[in-house]
Parts: structure tokens; sequence; C-alpha cells
């Protein structure tokens, strides 16, 4: 199958290796011109990637044209807030049946539309049942060490699921299926915005009780904004809900968990973000998850601190106070 990868950031840059071993002929697009030539001639992608070493029939391109040119599927791997004007310019040079698979982990701010909800307002209706997600706790390094890693494709058509299923599958790369486009995508946003809480907690000192209270309250209100949109409450017990969330506040790769540490150890945001290439989707999604809880008449109380440490500078220690007096209540 000839793929193209739009997106040559860590993650898509591993997805484009993993498929290039599956046989795939790949190419992928990459925003900075020294990261396609550093592909090309030296098979790595020192910037986002450093230390992996890349297929060597992985070619790299800075035309979104030559990327996608006769190709038979298409893998969106940029950050969520740029992916409306990224597909503004791929939707022309697209044929109609071509299947579109978003990796990126994000809610549209002002919107708050999920990334397949972006690509179905940019995109003509004829090409929406073409859409999947593909989302699950998997670090973009250890998908490129090629460590065994379990995700989920999901799409409203099931046939198409299985397809991209098929194309990513490998002896290390376990890949499920699901029909549940917005609980996937909803569970792969809002994790990292409690990524971020539990990142602040473990920088201001507290302990292990603290992070499993912080996810299981934050697995609590990303299953209920999930369920009021629609979702299965199944998927987010799942791969791309409680998997993931388990994963970026715990593991040492996470960004989002990273930005939530320095937070806590008292470093500004502004500092914290000075100089940094790779996207902490949890800063934005903060954003969207206290304007999509308002639009849905939810609590969504973890995800409300975060927000007011990243953009009203409230003191971390103050937020987890404010978390531990709330009204008491049933936990179900």
């Amino acid at each position: 199958m000839r793929v193209g990868v739009i997106g040559a950031g860590a993650f898509g840059t591993a997805l484009s290796n993993l498929l290039a071993s599956r046989g795939h002929s790949v190419k992928l697009w990459a925003y900075e011109a020294e990261v396609a030539l550093a592909i090309n001639e030296r098979h790595e992608n020192a910037l986002y990637l450093p230390g992996i070493s890349l297929a060597a029939d992985l070619r790299a391109t800075g035309d979104l044209a030559e990327a996608v040119d006769r190709a038979e599927l298409v893998l969106l791997a940029v950050p969520s807030h740029v992916a409306r004007a990224i597909v503004r310019q791929l939707a022309p040079l697209l044929p109609a049946s071509i299947p579109i698979v978003t990796v990126a982990k994000g809610i549209e701010n002002e919107s708050l539309l999920t990334m397949t909800e972006v690509l179905e307002d940019v995109l003509p209706v004829e090409r929406h049942p073409y859409l999947a997600v593909l989302s699950g706790p998997s670090f973009a390094r250890e998908v490129a060490e090629r460590l065994p890693t379990a995700v989920t494709v999901a799409s409203a058509w099931e046939r198409l699921a299985r397809e991209v299923q098929r194309a990513f599958a490998t002896e290390s790369f376990r890949v499920y299926t699901s029909p549940d486009v917005v609980g996937v995508q909803l569970g792969g946003a809002l994790k990292n915005v409690i990524a971020v809480g539990a990142g602040c907690a473990e920088g201001l000192g507290f302990g292990l009780n603290t992070r499993a209270a912080l996810i299981t309250r934050g697995l609590a209100e990303m299953t209920r904004a999930a369920v009021r949109r629609g979702a299965n409450p199944l998927t987010l017990s799942g791969l791309s809900g409680m998997g993931d969330l388990v994963l970026t506040c715990t593991g040492a790769l996470s960004r989002n968990r990273e930005v939530g540490i320095a937070l806590g150890r008292g470093e500004r945001l502004e500092e914290i973000l000075q100089g940094r290439r790779s996207v902490a989707e949890g800063i934005k999604t903060a954003a969207s998850a206290c304007q999509l809880a308002d639009r849905l008449g939810i609590e969504m109380p973890i995800s409300r601190e975060v927000y007011r440490i990243l953009y009203e500078a409230k003191p971390p220690r103050q937020a987890v106070a404010d978390l531990m007096t709330r009204e008491l209540k049933p936990e179900l």
C-alpha cells in the first residue's frame, strides 16, 4: 500500500517507520526542511526521535502534494491546533474515497470539535465515511523501538476500521477496532489534561495515593463528558481511555506529565515552553475541556483546576486543596 503520512513529529515518524517495516511504500511530510533532509540522507529524525534508525526506504518530503501523490491511505499526524489548516491544504490533493486516519489527540478550541469532526467540517460529505482515528497508550519512542504496544482504531465504517487494522498490525503493534469514534477521541484528548494535573501533584512532592486518586477521578470526569457526547462508557475503560490515561500520568516519556511536574515545582508556563518543540496537547485541551463541561452542563473539577493553573496562574498547591475540600458526595 502507498501511504502518505502528514507530520514528522515523534509519533508520525514512528508510525511511518512501522508502516515501512510492514512493506508499505511511505512518504512522510515534514514541516521542517532539515527533518526531511536528515530522514532521507541519514535515516534519522534527530529533532523529534533521536537515536532511532529509520527504514532505508522511508522517504520524506516538504511538499504536501508529493507526500500524498497516488497514496492509498493518508495518516494525519499533526498537532490538533493546526489540523484544520493542514486538511484545508490537503483537501484538493486527495481522491474522494481515500481513507484518512488521524492520530492527533486534541479538541479544537472554540469549536470543541474532535479531530474527525474537524475533518468532516472541512471535507465534503462524500469523504466522511472514509475517516478513522487511531489512539491508545503508545509513546512514540517505544513504538519506534518495537516494544509491544496495543492501540484502537475507530471508524463508523467497520470495513474501514478492519482495513486500517490490517495495515498497521505487526508482531509488536497490536490494533483493536471500535465503532466508538467519539469515545476513542475524547479519551485520548482529555487524558492529557489529567496528566498535567498528575504531574503537578508529583512536582509538589505528593505521593502515590494522590496519583491514584487523580487517575481514578480523572477517568470519572472523562467518562462523564464522553457519555454525554454519546460515547459508550466501556470505551473509556479500554485502551484509549484508562490505558492511555495511566500511561500519560505515570510514564517518564509523557510530555504532559513533564509540564505538570515543572508547574508543581513552581516554574511558570512561559519558561517551561521556551525552546520546546514537542507539543504537550493537554495545555490547549485544558481550555477546550472547560468549555466542553460548560456546554454539556457537567462537572469536570480536575480539568477546571488544571486550566486555572495553566491560564490563571493559580498555585498548584491551592488547586489540590480546593479539589480536596469540595462538597462531599457519593463516588458513583
